[in-house]
């Protein structure tokens, strides 16, 4: 969220926190406007295709290893690295579009993502059946910032001090 305390009189901008733009979607999410329905049905076939294209590419690169007669014991091993990469990439994803991740796991956890990119792109494709990916975090965090903004920025009727004690 950034912190914007211009007026809209000078800079166009207004006072108050400004949404943070979200990937492919910018800051349509807020009043879903602006091609936001178009963007979404967008966003979940193009992440789709890159799955399923995705998929054709481990295919091939498994009738590489087929080629080359790795063995029985490499080509399971293969199948259950990327099983198991891709559902825990999955899982990761989708946990991240409802809390913001710690940034020390996500380093280390990045492997395992490129891995497993897969399930990165199923959860996003389909988190963005129902929303954009993200949304509801940075609504929740938009929302909280303007009502802190509003406190902060409402002025008190008078001087406390000078206030007349009751009898």
């Amino acid at each position: 969220m950034s912190d914007e305390t211009s007026t809209s009189t000078g800079t166009g901008t207004p006072a108050g926190p400004q949404p943070e733009p979200l990937r492919f979607f910018g800051t349509t999410w807020v009043e879903h406007d602006g091609g936001y329905t178009g963007r979404r049905i967008g966003v979940a076939v193009g992440s789709l295709a890159a799955a399923v294209a995705s998929c054709f590419v481990l295919r091939f690169a498994f009738q590489g290893l087929a080629i080359a007669d790795v063995g029985a014991l490499v080509n399971v091993m293969v199948v259950v690295m990327f099983a198991v990469c891709t559902a825990l990439a999955f899982r990761h994803t989708s946990g991240a579009f409802s809390k913001r991740p710690d940034p020390d796991r996500q380093a280390s956890l990045r492997g395992l993502l490129t891995i497993g990119f897969v399930g990165s792109l199923l959860a996003y494709c389909f988190r963005s059946l129902t929303e954009a990916p993200g949304e509801k975090l940075h609504r929740e965090e938009y929302e909280t910032a303007k009502e802190q903004y509003t406190r902060r920025t409402t002025r008190r009727a008078g001087n406390p001090a000078k206030k007349r004690r009751r009898a």
